[in-house]
């Protein structure tokens, strides 16, 4: 993992599950998601596995940007998902909906992009019994995947043996609302390591039943994304490429039939 690929001088401290800010670069001290911290969303919720599950900072950004990403509402996110298995589930996030951003007024949608492994970005369109469209994307490095305004998400590490690394677009005044995936003890679906090590997945009854619609990641010509140049780099050389995120009314005739 390098600069040319994520657009940002850092690196990933392997002991600690931190982060190393290059010359330029500046970001906080990581925070650490807990085993117990995303017990709730698991299909057993008394697994064992490993704790930290992930490390996360956010407002990773170059010097020069930071009262550029404040006047847009823009926000930078690193993460790092451990090895191992949550039980017979791989690694994951609890999943949650974005918050309704005070500035915007929308749930914001968010751009992740893979620097390292193989993620699993799984969407469901509601948190209600009906969840409505259910999608999981495998994504590699250097592929980007957009959960668009108000869906349910959660990112998960797809290779068991090896840690996991993303970068994300967000909006600043972003919050995670979990009431709607605790109250069905999860999303739709849960992820289950197989044999073999391949992921597949079994529905959450607490649901009404549906399909999931399993693909690979695209590109996305619709939202003006150039589907080679790390996300970071495209905020630094065309801002407004990104820019939709904080102000996602500004293509508000997409997200009816958007699809991740």
């Amino acid at each position: 993992m390098n600069q040319a690929e994520t657009g940002l001088d850092l690196a990933i401290d392997t002991a600690t599950m931190g982060f190393r800010y290059g010359a330029g670069v500046r970001g906080p001290e990581p925070e650490f998601r807990t085993l117990d911290t995303i017990r709730p969303s698991l299909r057993d919720p008394h697994c064992s596995g490993p704790s930290p599950v992930y490390s996360i900072a956010m407002d990773v950004r170059r010097e020069e940007d930071e009262d550029d990403l404040k006047a847009r509402f823009l926000l930078f996110g690193v993460v790092v998902y451990a090895a191992g298995r949550l039980g017979k589930e791989p690694v994951r996030s609890q999943g949650h909906v974005h918050a309704i951003a005070p500035h915007s007024g929308w749930s914001p949608p968010e751009l992740f992009e893979i620097w390292e492994g193989t993620a699993i970005v799984y969407a469901q369109e509601f948190t209600t019994d009906d969840p409505g469209r259910c999608i999981a994307v495998a994504a590699r490095p250097g592929e980007k995947v957009v959960v668009p305004p108000g869906w349910a998400h959660a990112v998960i590490n797809a290779e068991t043996e090896s840690r996991m690394v993303f970068g994300a677009w967000c909006d600043r005044q972003y919050g995670f609302e979990y009431s709607g995936v605790r109250a069905h003890g999860g999303l739709a679906f849960f992820p289950l390591v197989a044999a073999d090590g391949t992921i597949g997945w079994v529905a959450n009854d607490r649901y009404r039943a549906v399909g999931l619609d399993q693909r690979r990641s695209r590109d996305y010509p619709e939202l003006g994304l150039d589907p080679v140049a790390p996300i970071y780099e495209q905020y630094c050389r065309t801002p407004e490429s990104v820019g939709w995120i904080a102000q996602p009314q500004r293509v508000v005739e997409l997200w009816p039939r958007f699809e991740p």
